[in-house]
């Protein structure tokens, strides 16, 4: 693969999600979170800090997920349901370059938009007078972005042989479960039953257990509570392999069809 048409394909993807207003949501999460700041020790009395800080982290991953969802699902199919692709794929760029290149172009978007919210967050965290673990939120942000990284990877992998509408649909599925998939595994494994257990299991393979990217509950707490340096790494290894696997198995489906 040649990394400047790799480089320069992420970039014109850059320009064109920038350009479609994604970084008005920064606005959006900035207004809301301090509307929420402003009316929490009114309703939550005590307890506001950990309410403000939980929030934040959240509304930064769920912002985070609707682009990785809605654009990504579109960075392959919308080339092929406007027929631009045989364009692109005319020109000396192979497939796995038109792939990679769609996929760190987006990564390179969720990266500003996440480091743009994390500034945001911690400027109202401030302003608020919240004493925050500044650690434990870095760490847990950069998790959040291996995990937005995953899910552009799964809706890439959707949108290179189904319809927009379908793409969107199982890629939140595959979120959804990947958010539950540990807990299936439990249930298979409490009920006794084979059938059930070699069905948890083979789903629990097979999709990405997103819980362990996922340090959002620990971070509220302190360093105290997240795992162990090398579990983390061990969390981030993974992460970056599914992402890696999916864009694989993209690059093969894309690969065998014919435009």
């Amino acid at each position: 693969m040649n990394l400047g048409r790799i480089g320069v394909i992420a970039t014109n993807v850059f320009r064109e999600v920038i350009r479609d207003r994604i970084l008005y949501l920064l606005a959006f999460f900035a207004i809301a979170l301090v509307a929420i700041a402003a009316a929490l020790p009114q309703v939550a009395a005590g307890t506001e800090s950990k309410i403000l800080l939980d929030v934040g982290l959240a509304a930064m991953n769920l912002l985070g997920l609707v682009v990785a969802v809605f654009v990504g699902t579109g960075l392959i199919n919308k080339e092929i349901e406007k027929r631009t692709v045989y364009a692109l794929i005319a020109k000396p760029v192979s497939k796995a370059e038109f792939i990679v290149g769609k996929h760190l172009g987006l990564s390179s978007v969720l990266l500003v938009l996440l480091a743009a919210m994390l500034l945001i967050y911690l400027g109202v965290l401030t302003y608020s007078q919240v004493s925050y673990p500044l650690t434990s939120i870095l760490i847990t942000t950069c998790f959040q972005l291996l995990e937005l990284l995953l899910m552009v990877a799964v809706a890439i992998l959707f949108g290179v042989f189904t319809n927009s509408l379908l793409a969107i649909l199982l890629t939140a599925s595959v979120y959804l479960m990947g958010q539950f998939s540990r807990d299936l595994l439990n249930l298979g494994t409490l009920s006794q039953n084979p059938t059930l257990q070699h069905t948890t299991e083979a789903i629990y393979l097979i999709l990405p257990d997103l819980t362990r990217l996922n340090f959002k509950n620990q971070a509220v707490y302190g360093t105290e509570l997240l795992p162990p340096p090398i579990e983390l790494l061990g969390s981030a290894a993974y992460g970056l392999f599914y992402t890696v696997l999916l864009l694989a198995i993209a690059i093969l489906i894309f690969s065998k069809r014919e435009f």
